[in-house]
């Protein structure tokens, strides 16, 4: 058996989350292992670096799966992406080392939320971004995030069917940015519990609204009572943008992010 690792990217809005659900349920990991069954010939079980909810996108998802097929690297990729729906694609793929593991073997994840904020919708970003029509103001947001920092327990913004272990997590980095008429959350951590991140946006979006003062994060963050915390974001505006794994698996860089996650571009009219 060789172990195959591929980098995917999809729209998540089309999908029922990433994890296999029942008949008829559509899902990433469902799209996916047909597609790399067809290729293979054979039945193909894929394992993710991280298991996104309905309606979150990936824009350098990480997956790995066993197999006797021998295929090219060029052959899985163009072989999947021509058994796969439009919003899926496999971006690379490349043989992994027997102890690779896309989940268990990733350092840190990170992940990028997007917020359009003015007082009207978008139809090109439709399902795409999260809508907020009151003004943001991005340095109480931003100034609000350092109290995140670092290892913590993040009872409070975890859901309550989250399902880990532990609700310790180690941030590396949250950073809040205006580009235009969009706000960037870019988050890194260890690793995250269930709506980890969209509770922590809904949080900062209650600051950055004036509805609360910058220091409530670390009260909420201290009270370990998910019931205190602000809303879930929506699942739209949330992005897996990068996995990150030891340099000696040789696995490619996560590409360079791409419209509409740069927040670069104007929209016409």
């Amino acid at each position: 058996m060789m172990r195959i690792a591929l980098g995917v990217e999809y729209d998540g809005s089309g999908f029922r989350g990433w994890q296999l659900q029942g008949k008829g349920v559509r899902t990433v990991q469902g799209c996916l292992e047909q597609a790399l069954s067809r290729v293979a010939g054979e039945s193909v079980a894929t394992v993710c670096a991280g298991r996104t909810d309905a309606g979150v996108h990936a824009a350098a998802q990480v997956v790995h799966f066993d197999t006797a097929a021998e295929r090219s690297p060029r052959s899985w990729i163009l072989g999947s992406n021509s058994n796969l729906p439009a919003d899926i694609g496999v971006l690379w793929a490349c043989p992994a080392a027997p102890t690779f593991h896309a989940r268990f073997a990733a350092l840190a994840r990170r992940y990028r939320y997007l917020i359009l904020n003015r007082p009207y919708r978008s139809a090109l970003r439709h399902r795409r971004v999260a809508w907020y029509r009151p003004p943001l103001e991005v340095e109480r947001m931003a100034a609000a995030a350092m109290c995140l920092l670092g290892e913590h327990d993040f009872t409070s913004f975890r859901a309550q069917g989250c399902q880990a272990k532990s609700p310790v997590r180690t941030l590396y980095t949250l950073t809040v940015q205006r580009r235009q008429d969009l706000i960037l959350i870019d988050v890194e951590a260890n690793a995250f519990l269930h709506h980890m991140v969209r509770n922590i946006v809904g949080v900062l979006l209650a600051v950055g609204a004036g509805e609360r003062p910058v220091n409530w994060v670390q009260e909420v963050l201290a009270a370990r009572n998910r019931a205190l915390g602000g809303v879930t974001a929506p699942a739209a505006g949330l992005y897996l943008v990068a996995v990150r794994y030891p340099e000696e698996f040789g696995l490619p860089a996560a590409p360079a992010l791409s419209l509409p996650l740069t927040g670069d571009e104007r929209e016409a009219g």
